[in-house]
């Protein structure tokens, strides 16, 4: 049972640096497959993931697009830019946070005897 979980975490883990590897080339998810695995009752820790790396990933490009106004003069709201740029930093460094959690966990788990 230990290796059959091993195995499990090894093509869960494959499967998110896959498209997190994707994720900067493919386009984003739209919001309606976000909440698809609550509507569904189904919960799955790879899609939670993949759901958080969209999430992180559209408010970068939220926080850079709005720097980008605000450098080129488009827009005077700097206090906005800057709020959005700290909100996706943020938000980056709780991911970070929750990935070593779980490398972590997976390492423990690794460990364990069979």
């Amino acid at each position: 049972m230990g290796t059959e979980l091993a195995g499990l975490i090894r093509a869960d883990l494959a499967a998110l640096t896959n498209d997190a590897s994707r994720l900067a080339v493919a386009p984003a998810l739209d919001a309606g497959q976000l909440t698809q695995e609550h509507a569904t009752g189904n919960f799955s820790f790879a899609q939670s993931m993949k759901n958080a790396l969209v999430s992180v990933d559209n408010e970068e490009r939220i926080a850079t697009d709005k720097m980008a106004a605000v450098d080129s003069g488009k827009s005077d709201d700097l206090v906005g830019a800057m709020l959005s740029s700290q909100q996706a930093n943020l938000s980056f460094s709780m991911l970070m946070q929750v990935r070593n959690k779980v490398m972590g966990a997976v390492d423990e788990l690794l460990k364990l005897p069979v």
